[in-house]
């Protein structure tokens, strides 16, 4: 379950860097922007999972 969505999101992480440092080597700030937004995106889902982990781990 939450293992599974940190992975997704990890390669969604690694996704956004690289669209993001291909728009700011072609002067795409489109691309840019997107890649940060995918990063973003990313490092939502990997606190809702830790926070969902550290929530399991209390109720345990």
């Amino acid at each position: 379950m939450s293992t599974e969505k940190k992975v997704e999101a990890t390669a969604k992480n690694i996704e956004g860097k690289i669209q993001e440092i291909v728009g700011e080597v072609t002067g795409n700030p489109q691309d840019k922007a997107e890649g940060q937004a995918k990063q973003a995106e990313a490092q939502a889902t990997h606190t809702v999972e830790n926070i969902k982990d550290e929530l399991k781990k209390a109720i345990d």
